[in-house]
Protein backbone atom coordinates (compact mmCIF):
# COMPACT_ATOMS: atom_id res chain seq x y z
CA UNK A 1 0.00 0.00 0.00
CA UNK A 2 1.36 3.73 -0.56
CA UNK A 3 2.33 5.76 2.46
CA UNK A 4 -1.09 7.51 3.83
CA UNK A 5 -0.30 11.18 3.51
CA UNK A 6 -0.15 13.04 7.38
CA UNK A 7 -3.53 13.74 8.68
CA UNK A 8 -4.69 17.43 8.95
CA UNK A 9 -3.18 19.52 12.12
CA UNK A 10 -6.16 21.32 12.27
CA UNK A 11 -9.96 20.96 11.79
CA UNK A 12 -11.58 21.95 8.31
CA UNK A 13 -13.85 24.87 7.75
CA UNK A 14 -17.24 22.98 7.63
CA UNK A 15 -18.34 25.80 4.95
CA UNK A 16 -15.56 24.12 3.07
CA UNK A 17 -16.63 20.10 3.81
CA UNK A 18 -20.24 21.46 2.65
CA UNK A 19 -18.89 22.50 -0.54
CA UNK A 20 -16.90 19.54 -0.92
CA UNK A 21 -20.23 17.14 -0.32
CA UNK A 22 -22.28 18.77 -2.75
CA UNK A 23 -19.45 18.87 -5.16
CA UNK A 24 -18.99 15.17 -4.84
CA UNK A 25 -22.63 14.67 -4.68
CA UNK A 26 -22.97 16.48 -8.13
CA UNK A 27 -20.68 14.83 -9.65
CA UNK A 28 -21.24 10.96 -9.09
CA UNK A 29 -24.67 12.07 -9.24
CA UNK A 30 -23.94 12.96 -13.11
CA UNK A 31 -21.18 11.55 -14.22
CA UNK A 32 -21.81 9.26 -16.95
CA UNK A 33 -20.08 6.22 -16.53
CA UNK A 34 -21.60 6.01 -13.25
CA UNK A 35 -25.05 6.07 -14.59
CA UNK A 36 -24.20 3.49 -17.10
CA UNK A 37 -22.93 1.43 -13.84
CA UNK A 38 -26.17 2.06 -12.04
CA UNK A 39 -28.55 0.98 -14.65
CA UNK A 40 -26.45 -2.04 -15.36
CA UNK A 41 -26.71 -3.19 -11.79
CA UNK A 42 -30.19 -1.96 -11.56
CA UNK A 43 -31.18 -4.58 -14.56
CA UNK A 44 -29.02 -7.48 -12.77
CA UNK A 45 -31.21 -6.83 -9.42
CA UNK A 46 -34.47 -6.32 -11.43
CA UNK A 47 -34.42 -9.43 -13.85
CA UNK A 48 -33.62 -11.91 -10.40
CA UNK A 49 -36.38 -10.25 -8.72
CA UNK A 50 -39.14 -12.80 -10.27
CA UNK A 51 -38.68 -16.29 -9.21
CA UNK A 52 -40.15 -18.31 -11.23
CA UNK A 53 -37.82 -16.25 -14.67
CA UNK A 54 -34.45 -15.44 -12.18
CA UNK A 55 -32.87 -18.25 -13.37
CA UNK A 56 -33.28 -18.15 -17.52
CA UNK A 57 -32.96 -14.12 -17.30
CA UNK A 58 -29.59 -14.75 -14.90
CA UNK A 59 -28.51 -17.20 -17.34
CA UNK A 60 -28.74 -15.39 -21.09
CA UNK A 61 -27.46 -12.56 -19.06
CA UNK A 62 -24.32 -14.20 -18.03
CA UNK A 63 -23.89 -16.21 -21.45
CA UNK A 64 -24.37 -12.96 -23.01
CA UNK A 65 -20.61 -11.87 -21.42
CA UNK A 66 -17.67 -14.14 -22.45
CA UNK A 67 -15.99 -12.73 -19.94
CA UNK A 68 -18.52 -13.45 -17.40
CA UNK A 69 -19.48 -16.89 -18.21
CA UNK A 70 -15.46 -17.90 -18.35
CA UNK A 71 -15.28 -16.37 -14.63
CA UNK A 72 -18.70 -18.28 -13.32
CA UNK A 73 -17.54 -21.51 -14.94
CA UNK A 74 -13.74 -21.18 -13.48
CA UNK A 75 -15.84 -20.14 -10.19
CA UNK A 76 -18.22 -23.16 -9.96
CA UNK A 77 -15.09 -25.54 -11.33
CA UNK A 78 -13.09 -24.77 -8.17
CA UNK A 79 -12.49 -27.76 -5.56
CA UNK A 80 -14.63 -25.66 -3.12
CA UNK A 81 -17.93 -25.89 -4.97
CA UNK A 82 -17.21 -29.19 -7.39
CA UNK A 83 -19.96 -31.41 -6.81
CA UNK A 84 -18.89 -35.24 -5.77
CA UNK A 85 -18.99 -36.48 -8.87
CA UNK A 86 -16.22 -34.36 -9.68
CA UNK A 87 -17.33 -33.76 -13.16
CA UNK A 88 -16.34 -30.62 -14.98
CA UNK A 89 -19.39 -27.80 -14.85
CA UNK A 90 -19.76 -27.00 -18.39
CA UNK A 91 -22.93 -25.00 -18.71
CA UNK A 92 -24.14 -21.77 -16.84
CA UNK A 93 -27.56 -23.54 -15.90
CA UNK A 94 -25.22 -25.91 -14.02
CA UNK A 95 -22.73 -23.63 -12.29
CA UNK A 96 -26.30 -22.05 -10.73
CA UNK A 97 -27.66 -25.04 -9.75
CA UNK A 98 -24.13 -25.86 -7.92
CA UNK A 99 -23.42 -23.00 -6.77
CA UNK A 100 -27.16 -21.11 -6.36
CA UNK A 101 -28.90 -17.97 -8.07
CA UNK A 102 -27.64 -15.75 -5.21
CA UNK A 103 -23.76 -16.24 -5.42
CA UNK A 104 -24.13 -16.36 -9.32
CA UNK A 105 -26.09 -12.85 -8.66
CA UNK A 106 -23.69 -11.11 -6.66
CA UNK A 107 -20.81 -12.39 -8.37
CA UNK A 108 -22.34 -10.81 -11.80
CA UNK A 109 -23.00 -7.50 -10.19
CA UNK A 110 -19.17 -7.79 -8.34
CA UNK A 111 -17.75 -7.80 -11.99
CA UNK A 112 -20.09 -4.65 -12.91
CA UNK A 113 -18.15 -3.37 -10.39
CA UNK A 114 -14.97 -4.31 -10.94
CA UNK A 115 -14.93 -3.81 -14.57
CA UNK A 116 -16.01 -0.23 -13.82
CA UNK A 117 -13.63 0.78 -10.75
CA UNK A 118 -10.86 -1.60 -10.86
CA UNK A 119 -8.91 -0.50 -13.88
CA UNK A 120 -7.47 2.99 -12.53
CA UNK A 121 -4.13 3.76 -11.26
CA UNK A 122 -5.86 3.17 -7.91
CA UNK A 123 -6.67 0.17 -8.74
CA UNK A 124 -4.63 -1.79 -5.31
CA UNK A 125 -6.98 0.21 -3.25
CA UNK A 126 -10.28 -0.28 -5.59
CA UNK A 127 -9.39 -3.86 -5.18
CA UNK A 128 -9.22 -3.97 -1.40
CA UNK A 129 -12.61 -2.40 -1.16
CA UNK A 130 -13.89 -4.80 -3.74
CA UNK A 131 -12.69 -8.19 -1.84
CA UNK A 132 -13.91 -6.68 1.19
CA UNK A 133 -17.60 -5.97 -0.37
CA UNK A 134 -17.51 -9.73 -1.59
CA UNK A 135 -16.88 -11.29 1.72
CA UNK A 136 -19.49 -8.64 3.20
CA UNK A 137 -21.89 -10.26 0.77
CA UNK A 138 -20.70 -13.98 1.15
CA UNK A 139 -21.20 -13.86 4.76
CA UNK A 140 -24.78 -11.83 3.91
CA UNK A 141 -25.97 -14.63 2.36
CA UNK A 142 -24.60 -17.35 5.05
CA UNK A 143 -26.71 -15.08 7.41
CA UNK A 144 -29.69 -14.78 4.99
CA UNK A 145 -29.78 -18.93 4.64
CA UNK A 146 -30.66 -19.32 8.52
CA UNK A 147 -32.91 -16.48 8.64
CA UNK A 148 -37.21 -17.67 7.84
CA UNK A 149 -37.96 -14.21 7.05
CA UNK A 150 -39.55 -13.90 3.46
CA UNK A 151 -36.91 -11.76 0.69
CA UNK A 152 -34.06 -12.27 3.45
CA UNK A 153 -31.47 -13.21 0.57
CA UNK A 154 -31.50 -9.38 -0.40
CA UNK A 155 -28.91 -9.00 2.30
CA UNK A 156 -26.10 -10.23 0.00
CA UNK A 157 -26.94 -7.37 -2.20
CA UNK A 158 -27.37 -5.30 0.91
CA UNK A 159 -23.95 -6.33 1.70
CA UNK A 160 -21.98 -5.62 -1.07
CA UNK A 161 -23.01 -2.07 -1.80
CA UNK A 162 -22.23 -1.22 2.13
CA UNK A 163 -18.74 0.21 0.69
CA UNK A 164 -19.90 1.38 -2.36
CA UNK A 165 -19.15 5.26 -1.09
CA UNK A 166 -15.50 3.84 -0.01
CA UNK A 167 -14.66 2.38 -3.65
CA UNK A 168 -16.27 5.63 -5.08
CA UNK A 169 -14.20 7.75 -3.45
CA UNK A 170 -11.09 4.97 -4.23
CA UNK A 171 -11.27 5.69 -7.79
CA UNK A 172 -12.45 8.86 -8.37
CA UNK A 173 -11.39 11.02 -5.72
CA UNK A 174 -8.49 9.26 -4.13
CA UNK A 175 -6.64 12.39 -2.30
CA UNK A 176 -9.66 12.94 -0.48
CA UNK A 177 -9.95 9.28 0.47
CA UNK A 178 -6.30 9.06 1.32
CA UNK A 179 -7.04 11.59 3.86
CA UNK A 180 -10.19 10.20 5.03
CA UNK A 181 -7.82 7.21 5.50
CA UNK A 182 -4.97 9.03 7.08
CA UNK A 183 -7.57 10.76 10.20
CA UNK A 184 -8.79 7.45 10.74
CA UNK A 185 -5.28 6.10 11.47
CA UNK A 186 -5.13 8.88 13.97
CA UNK A 187 -8.38 9.25 15.62
CA UNK A 188 -10.41 5.88 15.40
CA UNK A 189 -13.37 7.48 14.13
CA UNK A 190 -13.94 6.66 10.41
CA UNK A 191 -17.21 8.03 10.64
CA UNK A 192 -15.81 11.36 12.22
CA UNK A 193 -12.71 11.41 9.87
CA UNK A 194 -14.69 11.35 6.87
CA UNK A 195 -17.29 14.44 8.06
CA UNK A 196 -14.18 16.10 8.66
CA UNK A 197 -13.10 15.77 5.47
CA UNK A 198 -15.81 15.61 2.57
CA UNK A 199 -18.66 16.72 4.66
CA UNK A 200 -20.57 13.55 4.83
CA UNK A 201 -20.19 10.24 6.16
CA UNK A 202 -19.66 7.05 4.03
CA UNK A 203 -23.07 5.78 4.46
CA UNK A 204 -24.86 8.90 3.11
CA UNK A 205 -22.48 9.13 0.24
CA UNK A 206 -23.73 4.98 -0.62
CA UNK A 207 -27.43 5.96 -0.06
CA UNK A 208 -26.79 8.60 -2.25
CA UNK A 209 -25.62 7.09 -4.78
CA UNK A 210 -27.95 4.11 -4.38
CA UNK A 211 -30.70 6.15 -4.71
CA UNK A 212 -29.78 7.94 -8.05
CA UNK A 213 -29.13 4.37 -9.10
CA UNK A 214 -33.02 3.71 -8.16
CA UNK A 215 -32.04 0.70 -5.45
CA UNK A 216 -35.14 -0.27 -3.54
CA UNK A 217 -35.63 1.56 -0.26
CA UNK A 218 -35.06 -1.35 1.40
CA UNK A 219 -31.44 -2.04 0.24
CA UNK A 220 -30.80 1.78 0.52
CA UNK A 221 -31.89 1.52 4.55
CA UNK A 222 -30.31 -1.04 4.99
CA UNK A 223 -26.93 0.91 4.82
CA UNK A 224 -27.77 3.41 7.57
CA UNK A 225 -25.73 3.15 10.88
CA UNK A 226 -26.58 1.56 13.75
CA UNK A 227 -26.76 2.67 17.13
CA UNK A 228 -23.93 1.72 19.62
CA UNK A 229 -23.97 -1.06 22.20
CA UNK A 230 -25.59 -4.54 22.12
CA UNK A 231 -28.30 -4.86 19.75
CA UNK A 232 -31.53 -6.24 20.30
CA UNK A 233 -33.20 -9.30 17.72
CA UNK A 234 -34.63 -7.07 14.88
CA UNK A 235 -38.52 -6.02 15.41
CA UNK A 236 -38.64 -6.36 11.05
CA UNK A 237 -36.90 -6.91 8.26
CA UNK A 238 -35.70 -3.69 7.75
CA UNK A 239 -33.93 -3.59 11.16
CA UNK A 240 -32.42 -7.24 10.47
CA UNK A 241 -31.57 -6.00 7.12
CA UNK A 242 -29.10 -3.42 8.67
CA UNK A 243 -28.18 -5.44 11.32
CA UNK A 244 -27.10 -8.18 8.78
CA UNK A 245 -25.44 -5.73 6.70
CA UNK A 246 -23.06 -3.83 9.47
CA UNK A 247 -21.55 -6.96 10.87
CA UNK A 248 -21.37 -8.30 7.70
CA UNK A 249 -19.29 -5.72 6.83
CA UNK A 250 -17.39 -5.90 10.03
CA UNK A 251 -16.79 -9.72 9.89
CA UNK A 252 -15.31 -9.44 6.75
CA UNK A 253 -12.50 -7.03 6.99
CA UNK A 254 -11.92 -9.59 10.58
CA UNK A 255 -11.80 -12.34 7.84
CA UNK A 256 -9.15 -10.95 5.67
CA UNK A 257 -7.40 -9.67 8.46
CA UNK A 258 -6.96 -12.27 10.03
CA UNK A 259 -5.17 -15.78 10.03
CA UNK A 260 -7.52 -16.84 12.95
CA UNK A 261 -10.53 -14.64 12.73
CA UNK A 262 -12.16 -16.65 15.58
CA UNK A 263 -9.10 -16.04 18.01
CA UNK A 264 -9.29 -12.46 17.89
CA UNK A 265 -10.28 -10.01 20.52
CA UNK A 266 -12.33 -8.02 17.93
CA UNK A 267 -14.29 -11.84 17.39
CA UNK A 268 -15.59 -11.48 20.68
CA UNK A 269 -16.39 -7.93 20.74
CA UNK A 270 -18.71 -8.85 17.81
CA UNK A 271 -20.21 -11.51 19.63
CA UNK A 272 -21.22 -9.38 22.71
CA UNK A 273 -22.61 -6.71 20.01
CA UNK A 274 -24.23 -9.03 17.26
CA UNK A 275 -24.63 -11.76 19.40
CA UNK A 276 -28.05 -11.63 20.45
CA UNK A 277 -29.60 -10.01 17.45
CA UNK A 278 -28.53 -12.74 15.13
CA UNK A 279 -28.46 -15.61 17.24
CA UNK A 280 -25.06 -15.73 17.13
CA UNK A 281 -22.57 -17.92 19.41
CA UNK A 282 -19.29 -19.20 19.11
CA UNK A 283 -19.80 -22.25 17.30
CA UNK A 284 -22.01 -20.72 14.66
CA UNK A 285 -19.38 -17.79 14.45
CA UNK A 286 -16.72 -20.26 13.70
CA UNK A 287 -18.77 -22.25 11.22
CA UNK A 288 -19.29 -19.15 9.69
CA UNK A 289 -15.75 -17.49 9.42
CA UNK A 290 -14.37 -21.67 8.40
CA UNK A 291 -16.77 -21.33 5.13
CA UNK A 292 -16.72 -17.49 4.31
CA UNK A 293 -12.76 -17.64 4.72
CA UNK A 294 -12.66 -20.70 1.94
CA UNK A 295 -15.27 -19.67 -0.14
CA UNK A 296 -13.80 -15.82 -0.40
CA UNK A 297 -10.50 -16.96 -2.19
CA UNK A 298 -12.32 -19.15 -4.79
CA UNK A 299 -14.40 -16.06 -5.58
CA UNK A 300 -11.47 -13.67 -5.20
CA UNK A 301 -9.51 -15.86 -7.32
CA UNK A 302 -12.39 -16.17 -10.63
CA UNK A 303 -12.67 -12.88 -10.77
CA UNK A 304 -8.96 -11.92 -11.10
CA UNK A 305 -8.62 -9.38 -7.48
CA UNK A 306 -5.55 -11.17 -6.49
CA UNK A 307 -2.76 -8.51 -6.16
CA UNK A 308 0.14 -8.95 -8.54
CA UNK A 309 2.50 -8.94 -6.14
CA UNK A 310 5.85 -10.58 -7.05
CA UNK A 311 7.62 -12.83 -4.80
CA UNK A 312 11.36 -12.50 -4.91
CA UNK A 313 11.88 -15.59 -3.89
CA UNK A 314 9.90 -17.48 -6.55
CA UNK A 315 8.78 -17.77 -10.01
CA UNK A 316 5.14 -16.37 -10.61
CA UNK A 317 2.76 -14.48 -8.35
CA UNK A 318 1.92 -14.83 -4.88
CA UNK A 319 -1.19 -13.66 -2.76
CA UNK A 320 0.14 -10.82 0.21
CA UNK A 321 1.37 -11.38 2.98
CA UNK A 322 -1.25 -10.32 4.83
CA UNK A 323 -4.16 -12.28 3.30
CA UNK A 324 -5.35 -15.61 5.53
CA UNK A 325 -4.14 -19.08 4.17
CA UNK A 326 -7.32 -19.63 2.45
CA UNK A 327 -6.62 -16.70 0.02
CA UNK A 328 -3.28 -17.92 -0.13
CA UNK A 329 -4.23 -21.50 -1.52
CA UNK A 330 -7.07 -19.87 -3.71
CA UNK A 331 -4.44 -18.11 -6.38
CA UNK A 332 -3.75 -22.33 -7.65
CA UNK A 333 -5.30 -22.45 -10.99
CA UNK A 334 -8.59 -24.35 -11.47
CA UNK A 335 -10.01 -26.81 -14.51
CA UNK A 336 -12.09 -24.76 -17.33
CA UNK A 337 -13.06 -26.40 -19.65
CA UNK A 338 -12.16 -25.87 -23.20
CA UNK A 339 -14.46 -25.55 -26.04
CA UNK A 340 -11.67 -23.22 -28.18
CA UNK A 341 -11.29 -25.79 -31.18
CA UNK A 342 -13.97 -26.93 -33.73
CA UNK A 343 -15.26 -28.04 -36.65
CA UNK A 344 -15.98 -25.66 -39.46
CA UNK A 345 -19.58 -25.71 -38.67
CA UNK A 346 -18.49 -24.56 -35.35
CA UNK A 347 -19.66 -27.72 -33.69
CA UNK A 348 -16.72 -28.15 -31.04
CA UNK A 349 -14.42 -30.84 -31.00
CA UNK A 350 -14.87 -32.24 -27.66
CA UNK A 351 -18.73 -32.33 -28.20
CA UNK A 352 -18.89 -35.96 -26.86
CA UNK A 353 -17.22 -34.52 -23.57
CA UNK A 354 -19.38 -31.89 -23.14
CA UNK A 355 -22.23 -33.94 -23.57
CA UNK A 356 -21.86 -36.39 -20.85
CA UNK A 357 -21.02 -33.77 -18.85
CA UNK A 358 -24.48 -32.61 -19.71
CA UNK A 359 -25.96 -35.84 -19.04
CA UNK A 360 -24.08 -36.31 -15.53
CA UNK A 361 -25.22 -32.47 -14.44
CA UNK A 362 -28.93 -33.53 -15.47
CA UNK A 363 -28.92 -36.74 -13.52
CA UNK A 364 -27.90 -34.79 -10.38
CA UNK A 365 -30.60 -31.88 -10.97
CA UNK A 366 -33.11 -34.60 -11.77
CA UNK A 367 -31.99 -36.57 -8.19
CA UNK A 368 -32.43 -33.25 -5.96
CA UNK A 369 -35.64 -32.50 -4.60
CA UNK A 370 -36.75 -28.64 -5.07
CA UNK A 371 -35.21 -28.60 -8.90
CA UNK A 372 -37.94 -26.92 -11.14
CA UNK A 373 -39.21 -28.25 -14.01
CA UNK A 374 -37.79 -24.93 -16.07
CA UNK A 375 -34.24 -25.25 -14.96
CA UNK A 376 -33.84 -28.94 -15.94
CA UNK A 377 -35.60 -27.80 -19.29
CA UNK A 378 -33.00 -24.64 -19.48
CA UNK A 379 -29.75 -27.10 -18.56
CA UNK A 380 -30.40 -29.23 -21.46
CA UNK A 381 -31.38 -26.59 -24.13
CA UNK A 382 -27.87 -25.16 -23.17
CA UNK A 383 -26.13 -28.61 -23.33
CA UNK A 384 -27.07 -29.33 -26.85
CA UNK A 385 -26.69 -25.56 -27.99
CA UNK A 386 -23.03 -25.31 -26.49
CA UNK A 387 -22.13 -28.94 -26.86
CA UNK A 388 -22.88 -29.35 -30.39
CA UNK A 389 -22.30 -25.34 -31.22
CA UNK A 390 -25.31 -23.90 -32.82
CA UNK A 391 -26.52 -20.55 -33.77
CA UNK A 392 -29.95 -20.70 -32.36
CA UNK A 393 -31.88 -23.22 -30.28
CA UNK A 394 -35.09 -23.81 -28.96
CA UNK A 395 -37.07 -25.92 -27.08
CA UNK A 396 -40.90 -25.54 -28.40
CA UNK A 397 -43.96 -27.12 -26.57
CA UNK A 398 -47.78 -27.60 -26.91
CA UNK A 399 -49.20 -24.76 -26.17
CA UNK A 400 -53.06 -25.06 -26.03
CA UNK A 401 -54.02 -21.95 -24.62
CA UNK A 402 -52.61 -20.57 -28.21
CA UNK A 403 -53.64 -23.65 -30.46
CA UNK A 404 -50.13 -23.76 -31.22
CA UNK A 405 -46.54 -24.85 -30.48
CA UNK A 406 -44.02 -22.01 -28.55
CA UNK A 407 -41.20 -22.03 -27.80
CA UNK A 408 -40.54 -21.57 -24.15
CA UNK A 409 -36.42 -21.51 -23.79
CA UNK A 410 -34.29 -19.72 -26.47
CA UNK A 411 -30.08 -19.74 -26.70
CA UNK A 412 -28.14 -18.09 -28.93
CA UNK A 413 -28.26 -15.52 -31.60
CA UNK A 414 -31.12 -12.70 -31.39
CA UNK A 415 -32.59 -14.85 -29.04
CA UNK A 416 -35.43 -12.88 -27.44
CA UNK A 417 -36.80 -11.48 -30.73
CA UNK A 418 -36.94 -15.26 -32.09
CA UNK A 419 -38.20 -16.46 -29.28
CA UNK A 420 -42.01 -14.51 -29.45
CA UNK A 421 -42.17 -15.60 -33.17
CA UNK A 422 -40.77 -19.19 -33.13
CA UNK A 423 -44.36 -20.37 -32.93
CA UNK A 424 -46.63 -22.85 -35.21
CA UNK A 425 -49.90 -23.92 -35.39
CA UNK A 426 -51.38 -27.65 -33.83
CA UNK A 427 -53.07 -28.57 -36.80
CA UNK A 428 -51.36 -31.24 -38.84
CA UNK A 429 -49.43 -30.24 -41.67
CA UNK A 430 -46.65 -31.34 -44.42
CA UNK A 431 -43.84 -29.01 -42.76
CA UNK A 432 -40.99 -30.22 -41.48
CA UNK A 433 -41.77 -29.92 -37.85
CA UNK A 434 -44.60 -31.87 -38.01
CA UNK A 435 -43.59 -34.42 -40.26
CA UNK A 436 -40.87 -34.56 -37.44
CA UNK A 437 -43.33 -34.99 -34.76
CA UNK A 438 -45.84 -37.59 -36.59
CA UNK A 439 -42.94 -39.74 -37.59
CA UNK A 440 -41.04 -39.06 -34.54
CA UNK A 441 -38.20 -39.21 -36.56
CA UNK A 442 -34.58 -37.38 -34.67
CA UNK A 443 -33.80 -35.50 -37.94
CA UNK A 444 -30.41 -33.58 -38.38
CA UNK A 445 -30.30 -31.57 -41.89
CA UNK A 446 -26.37 -30.99 -42.90
CA UNK A 447 -27.34 -28.56 -45.52
CA UNK A 448 -31.45 -27.03 -45.96
CA UNK A 449 -30.43 -25.39 -49.45
CA UNK A 450 -31.57 -27.84 -51.63
CA UNK A 451 -35.22 -27.60 -53.07
CA UNK A 452 -36.77 -30.62 -51.98
CA UNK A 453 -35.45 -29.22 -48.26
CA UNK A 454 -36.50 -25.67 -48.41
CA UNK A 455 -39.80 -26.78 -49.83
CA UNK A 456 -40.76 -28.48 -46.20
CA UNK A 457 -39.58 -25.84 -44.56
CA UNK A 458 -42.80 -23.26 -43.51
CA UNK A 459 -43.04 -20.03 -44.66
CA UNK A 460 -42.78 -18.55 -40.56
CA UNK A 461 -39.46 -20.55 -40.62
CA UNK A 462 -38.24 -19.08 -43.79
CA UNK A 463 -38.56 -14.93 -42.44
CA UNK A 464 -37.50 -15.77 -39.03
CA UNK A 465 -34.06 -17.45 -39.64
CA UNK A 466 -33.60 -16.70 -43.47
CA UNK A 467 -29.66 -17.80 -43.47
CA UNK A 468 -30.05 -20.94 -42.22
CA UNK A 469 -27.95 -23.42 -43.59
CA UNK A 470 -27.95 -26.83 -41.16
CA UNK A 471 -30.64 -27.77 -38.39
CA UNK A 472 -31.28 -30.22 -35.96
CA UNK A 473 -35.10 -31.46 -35.14
CA UNK A 474 -36.07 -33.67 -32.31
CA UNK A 475 -39.24 -34.49 -31.64
CA UNK A 476 -40.88 -34.49 -28.00
CA UNK A 477 -43.00 -37.05 -28.55
CA UNK A 478 -44.21 -39.58 -25.76
CA UNK A 479 -46.52 -42.20 -27.42
CA UNK A 480 -48.71 -40.96 -29.46
CA UNK A 481 -48.55 -38.03 -28.06
CA UNK A 482 -46.71 -35.02 -29.51
CA UNK A 483 -45.38 -32.68 -26.61
CA UNK A 484 -43.05 -30.68 -29.08
CA UNK A 485 -39.78 -30.34 -31.00
CA UNK A 486 -36.38 -29.12 -29.96
CA UNK A 487 -34.78 -27.19 -33.14
CA UNK A 488 -31.21 -26.10 -33.52
CA UNK A 489 -29.46 -24.52 -36.18
CA UNK A 490 -26.77 -23.47 -37.79
CA UNK A 491 -25.53 -20.65 -40.57
CA UNK A 492 -23.10 -23.22 -42.04
CA UNK A 493 -23.65 -26.69 -43.19
CA UNK A 494 -22.88 -29.53 -40.60
CA UNK A 495 -20.50 -31.36 -43.03
CA UNK A 496 -18.94 -33.07 -39.97
CA UNK A 497 -22.41 -34.78 -38.81
CA UNK A 498 -22.91 -36.71 -35.71
CA UNK A 499 -21.10 -39.23 -34.25
CA UNK A 500 -23.08 -42.65 -33.27
CA UNK A 501 -21.76 -41.85 -29.40
CA UNK A 502 -22.74 -38.43 -29.74
CA UNK A 503 -26.42 -39.38 -31.24
CA UNK A 504 -26.76 -41.75 -28.48
CA UNK A 505 -25.99 -38.94 -25.92
CA UNK A 506 -28.31 -36.41 -27.40
CA UNK A 507 -31.19 -38.85 -27.16
CA UNK A 508 -30.55 -39.20 -23.86
CA UNK A 509 -30.54 -35.43 -22.77
CA UNK A 510 -33.94 -35.17 -24.78
CA UNK A 511 -35.21 -38.34 -22.69
CA UNK A 512 -34.08 -36.14 -19.91
CA UNK A 513 -35.88 -33.02 -20.88
CA UNK A 514 -39.19 -35.31 -21.57
CA UNK A 515 -39.58 -36.00 -17.77
CA UNK A 516 -39.92 -32.45 -17.20
CA UNK A 517 -42.35 -31.60 -20.25
CA UNK A 518 -44.17 -34.46 -20.06
CA UNK A 519 -46.64 -34.97 -16.89
CA UNK A 520 -46.37 -38.11 -14.50
CA UNK A 521 -47.98 -41.24 -15.88
CA UNK A 522 -48.78 -39.99 -19.52
CA UNK A 523 -47.87 -42.62 -21.73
Amino acid sequence: MPARPSAPTALPDPRETAKTRARLIDSFGTDGDLLSLGVAIARVVEMTSSEDEATQNITYYVLADVGLTQKILRLANTVFYRSATNAPVTTISRAIFLLGLDTIKTTALALLLVDNLANSEHAEAIRSELVEALCASLIGRELARQSSLQGAEEASIAALFHNLGRMLMASHEHALYEQIGALTTLTDNPVQAAIQTMGCSYEFLTETVLRSWNFSELLVQAQDRLPPGTLKPSRNRQEWMRQVVTFSAEAARLVLQSKDAVSSPHSAALLARYGSALQLDLARLTQLFAVVGREIGQVVTSLNLMPNVQDPGASGLRAPSTLPNALKLATMATHTVLTSARHDSGKPLNARDLLLDGIQAATQMMGSSNVKPSALILLVVETLYISMGFRFAAACVRDVRSNSYRAIVTMGERHVERQTRFCFPLASSSDIFHLAMENNADLMIEDVSSTSIRDLLPDWHKQLLPDTRSIMLLPLVQGKNQYGVFYADRCQPASDGISSDEAALIKTLIGQMMTAICPRGAK
